[in-house]
Parts: structure tokens; C-alpha cells; sequence
């Protein structure tokens, strides 16, 4: 892992953490490129952007420095919620395909 990886400065703390949970350095810097959401931190000045891949939402939290880089403060993924996902019985789904007119 770079600590100036895709034109970003990342922290030990990001590096580490990312490390530790399994995270590729590439999938953190999608998540904070092109996120899906995007919210206020706790920190003062701070982003978290959010991303599903499949089953898994990482989160990426960053903001910029003084010099006006951003700056990877911190990455985790947790399970995705797929709550929202619309599913159907699968008997419903062959009827729909065998009787669709």
C-alpha cells in the first residue's frame, strides 16, 4: 500500500486499517472517487463516502489539508444493507416466466 496513492495522501491510520479488514487500497480509492453517498463526519472539515460492492459497503472518510490535498483519514467496510432490494418467491418468478403472455 502507497502513502500517495491516486494523487491522495493516506494516513498509517487508513493504511493500517485497511490492512487489518481485508480493504484494497484501489476499492477505498473508488469509494472515495466515485461514492454512491456522501455525508458530514464528526471531524471538523471531514467527508464520509460510501460504496456497495455486492454484499459489502465500504466507507471511506476524508477531507483536505491545509495545502488543499485530500487526505485519507480513515476506511472500514460493514454488510451492505440489502433491505431494500426487492425480492420475490421463486415460485413467483418461474409462474411469471412459464404464463408470461
Amino acid at each position: 500500500m502507497d502513502a500517495r496513492f491516486g494523487g491522495v495522501v493516506w494516513t498509517k491510520h487508513a493504511l493500517e486499517r485497511m490492512r487489518a479488514r481485508g480493504i484494497s487500497q484501489s476499492d477505498a480509492w473508488a469509494t472515495w472517487r466515485r461514492p454512491e453517498k456522501s455525508r458530514y463526519a464528526a471531524a471538523k472539515g471531514a467527508w464520509i463516502y460510501d460504496r456497495t460492492y455486492g454484499s459489502e459497503k465500504i466507507e471511506v472518510v476524508a477531507k483536505k489539508n491545509e495545502k488543499g490535498e485530500w487526505i485519507i483519514l480513515s476506511v472500514w467496510s460493514k454488510p451492505a444493507d440489502t433491505s431494500k432490494v426487492k425480492t420475490e418467491p421463486f415460485w413467483q418468478f418461474l409462474m411469471r416466466r412459464v404464463f408470461r403472455g
